[in-house]
């Protein structure tokens, strides 16, 4: 290729498209500035053999149709790729995996690192494209003191999705564009509307798209072949207090579907998986002051060198809490709050903030009183 052919060409970007209004109007955007789009959706499950007529899923068979009728109608190639084996040992299982030791995974985080932005980055790199594109709200920038790629919150707090994207890495963000970034909810609908794409008022996808219907035990033991067995509800005390039907049902901070008349509300405060109880007791018993984590991938900083002040979410709509952050070694960090914060839990991801920009973040894997 000669070099006046090179600087005429113009950036390619792969659209990832989940078959939703964001992805959607985010292909038009790119489309707009003058990108090559090139549409591509990821077949993640088979799970056209699951009834999720009327839930709020993604990656469907009607999201694909979707997703395909908004690229022929901006005539840009699409093409589906089947990533569900990867998926299924990459995601699924270690879903599974995480409830089995006490833990609540957090499998759309996991998607995002594994799958979205690892494999499309990929293909697009072997098909000339210089972009992945996704319908996220949440912005990328470069710091121009220090060179490295930031990642900040979406102007939309309402929608704000930086908490699941904590995991990409520089290469990851020099190559990933956030066109909805900068834009509202409303804004987006209406740029939908106004193109007349199919999916321009489908319902925003909800649901954990291999478990449609919400219920990840029985998902659970139907995919694996096992049975959860029962066992004993405790109290804060260690006296039995009741039956449960199986500890990877419950969650920490769980108070509804326990089945127990104790005269108080309780709350599920402590799993054994070893031993399969789950102990129960007053709210009180759920707030932690100390979160671990490991799995760190820091985003504005190279490294964490000493302690910073930070605020920091432990769940992904949280109110961001005011917190001091140590490194505590090679892959891990400790992270104090200013205050006791309710059920942090193993599993989960502790994200870093300080102000608009991400600091980093971790996966919880044991919690403090302080």
């Amino acid at each position: 290729m000669t070099e006046t052919q090179n600087t005429s060409r113009r950036p390619g970007a792969l659209i990832a498209m989940s078959g939703g209004v964001d992805s959607s109007v985010a292909a038009w955007l790119m489309q707009r500035d003058g990108f090559d789009c090139t549409g591509v959706t990821m077949r993640l499950t088979r799970n056209e053999a699951v009834n999720t007529e009327g839930l709020h899923t993604c990656c469907s068979e009607r999201d694909i149709e979707d997703a395909a009728e908004v690229a022929y109608a901006m005539d840009i190639p699409y093409e589906v790729l089947d990533f569900t084996a990867d998926f299924q040992e990459r995601i699924i299982d270690k879903f599974i995996r995480v409830y089995e030791a006490g833990g609540t995974p957090n499998p759309c985080i996991d998607c995002n690192r594994y799958m979205k932005f690892d494999h499309l980055l990929r293909w697009a790199e072997a098909h000339g494209l210089d972009h992945v594109v996704t319908g996220h709200y949440a912005r990328v920038e470069q710091d121009e003191a220090t060179g490295r790629w930031l990642l900040k919150k979406g102007l939309d707090e309402n929608k704000d999705q930086s908490y699941v994207l904590y995991n990409l890495t520089q290469e990851q963000l020099a190559h990933v564009r956030l066109p909805l970034g900068g834009l509202h909810k409303s804004e987006v609908r209406a740029i939908a509307e106004q193109q007349h794409f199919v999916n321009a008022r489908k319902h925003d996808s909800q649901d954990i798209c291999f478990v449609p219907d919400g219920d990840y035990a029985r998902f659970m033991e139907e995919f694996t072949g096992k049975h959860y067995p029962a066992g004993d509800f405790l109290d804060v005390g260690g006296k039995k207090v009741g039956t449960h039907s199986g500890a990877v049902r419950y969650t920490i901070g769980q108070r509804k579907g326990l089945g127990l008349a104790m005269g108080a509300p309780v709350y599920v405060c402590a799993k054994d998986m070893q031993a399969n109880t789950v102990t129960v007791g007053p709210e009180s018993e759920l707030f932690d002051t100390i979160v671990y984590a490991n799995e760190v991938n820091w985003i504005a900083i190279p490294e964490l060198k000493g302690p910073l002040r930070v605020t920091a979410r432990t769940r992904y709509h949280q109110t961001e809490q005011p917190a001091t952050v140590y490194p505590a070694g090679p892959d891990s960090f400790r992270l104090e709050f200013d205050q006791p914060q309710r059920a942090p839990t193993p599993g989960q991801a502790v994200v870093l903030y300080q102000g608009d920009v991400v600091l980093g973040g971790g996966t919880i894997t044991q919690v403090a009183k302080g």
